[in-house]
């Protein structure tokens, strides 16, 4: 994402009827390299908002007149991607609810505030903000790109047909014609595969002279060698009509393709090298495919973002209740961890096609996180009760660097995985952490149906999944690939067909080597 522009500082109202805490809001907020504008009352600040156009802004809840539900609704409506975050001084339920659903708040704050939470809760909405621009702005850019592209391919096609008009008007000239293409021709008789004629691109794949075609070598030996016919070549079939052929020479793909000549018994051989061709083609598809998980990461990211806002502003209002029990309050504890893991899975998505933030890396230890997402996992594996589910995970590991939520998702990808291969959840997965070779490992084995052998090699590539439409995205393992890949480890896949696979990630021991 291009960062937003730094002589440019983010504009940020503050909206509350007490001029003391404006006061206070102003002066924590200070620290942040914004443009901070007041306003005492809701009315005030619309009369402001329209001039100011702040992308944030901030609001009490209680205030004269019109409240901060229904000020910062007015606010959605008149600016949409403008961040809104409530700031109330009770656990009012009901108002919360109002607000989730008709001002779409991006965050609600406590009074009495923490000051960095104040601080990093506006520097989200912030950057919040500068997401959303930018994704218009992506979208802008690439309907223009698409807009330019429909042209150009007209006008290709349209140089393609006065190309063959002109191809037809010179074939007086075709003998100077052939041997000025880049790419080998042959002209071969069909009896015996004998070359009658070839071009200099010809001699130059063959690693030969040109006078070489007047001693009548075959086509197969002349070109690559071969003392057979090439294998799936059509001439033998008594060509009739263009055939084509792919081969190798040299660590070369080349794909032939065979014209016969009408009231002669000979073809036209084009041979193309598609080597670099095929090379080029791959990565743009899988261009087109990083493209493709961006636009969609975007979209689950907003839909999903809301709702789980909402999970975890009511899972802390209720931890704050004096009168709740200890099990209460970690069943609470429970729902915000997990919601939070939700969000980490969803941004996920986004840091695919990137690097993840520098500030998100810290050393940890692996049992622990494997741990911490197997708690998880087992509320899931509970619906099927003939599922075992083993655990072996070593104590007093070296730490290792990186991100623990990207790596509990890799953890939780695989015992998804290895649930859906145990057929109707019958089976054993066991999981697994140890240290060899100066890397900490987990491994997830599960005892279901194996991978075949063909399809190993293409596990890993985005989008490739071998279940029924609907089922599955292609985009799990591809996602963990390159988690795995960005913390400098590796995979190690083992499997059997009918007895099981076990999936091993290897990451290296943070520098030092030793439990901090």
């Amino acid at each position: 994402m291009t960062p937003p522009n730094p002589a440019r500082p983010g504009r940020l109202l503050l909206v509350d009827d007490e001029e003391n805490i404006l006061r206070s809001l102003k002066r924590v907020l200070r620290r942040g390299d914004w443009h901070v504008e007041t306003a005492p009352d809701g009315e005030a600040a619309l009369a402001m908002f329209a001039q100011f156009q702040p992308e944030v802004v901030l609001s009490d809840f209680r205030m004269p007149g019109m409240n901060g539900v229904e000020f910062l609704a007015r606010v959605k409506d008149l600016a949409p991607r403008t961040q809104r975050i409530m700031l109330t001084g009770q656990a009012d339920q009901q108002a919360i609810e109002e607000a989730i659903n008709r001002s779409e708040v991006f965050r609600f704050i406590s009074k009495p505030w923490n000051d960095a939470q104040l601080v990093l809760t506006v520097k989200s909405a912030f950057e919040q903000h500068a997401l959303f621009a930018e994704n218009e702005r992506l979208f802008r850019l690439t309907q223009q790109q698409n807009q330019e592209l429909r042209t150009l391919n007209a006008d290709l096609e349209e140089r393609v047909a006065q190309r063959t008009v002109m191809l037809s008007k010179a074939k007086r000239d075709w003998e100077l014609t052939f041997d000025t293409i880049d790419h080998p021709l042959l002209v071969v008789q069909l009896e015996d595969l004998t070359v009658r004629r070839g071009n200099r691109a010809a001699a130059q794949v063959a690693q030969r002279e040109i006078v070489a075609i007047g001693q009548k070598p075959k086509c197969h030996q002349f070109l690559f060698g071969r003392e057979n016919v090439c294998p799936g070549c059509p001439i033998g079939r008594e060509l009739v009509e263009p055939g084509t052929v792919e081969m190798q020479k040299d660590g070369r793909t080349f794909v032939a393709q065979l014209f016969p000549m009408e009231d002669e018994p000979v073809a036209v051989c084009s041979y193309r090298d598609v080597t670099d061709e095929r090379s080029l083609t791959r990565r743009m598809v899988e261009s087109e495919k990083m493209i493709a998980i961006g636009n969609l990461a975007g979209g689950v990211a907003h839909e999903i973002n809301n709702p789980l806002g909402g999970i975890l502003a009511f899972s802390q209002l209720m931890q704050r209740d004096g009168s709740r029990s200890a099990s209460d309050i970690e069943s609470l504890q429970l729902i915000e961890e997990s919601a939070l893991r939700c969000k980490r899975i969803v941004e996920s998505l986004l840091k695919f096609s990137r690097r993840s933030k520098a500030e998100d890396r810290r050393s940890f230890d692996l049992s622990k996180c494997v741990e911490d997402t197997v708690v998880l996992f087992r509320a899931q594996a509970k619906k099927y009760p003939k599922l075992v589910l083993d655990t072996a995970l070593a104590g007093e590991l070296p730490h290792v660097y990186g991100d623990p939520a990207q790596l509990g998702q890799v953890v939780l990808n695989l015992l998804q995985n290895g649930l859906q291969a145990l057929s109707n959840g019958e089976g054993t997965l066991t999981v697994q952490t140890g240290l060899v070779d100066a890397h900490c490992f987990f491994k997830v084995t599960d005892t279901g149906c194996g991978i075949p052998e063909d399809h190993l090699s293409r596990i890993f590539e985005p989008h490739f999944t071998t279940k029924p439409p609907g089922e599955g995205t292609g985009l799990g393992l591809a996602i963990a690939y390159r988690i795995v890949e960005d913390h400098g480890g590796h995979f190690v896949v083992e499997s059997s067909v009918g007895q099981g696979t076990t999936f091993t990630v290897m990451i290296p021991v943070q520098p030092g080597g030793v439990t901090p």
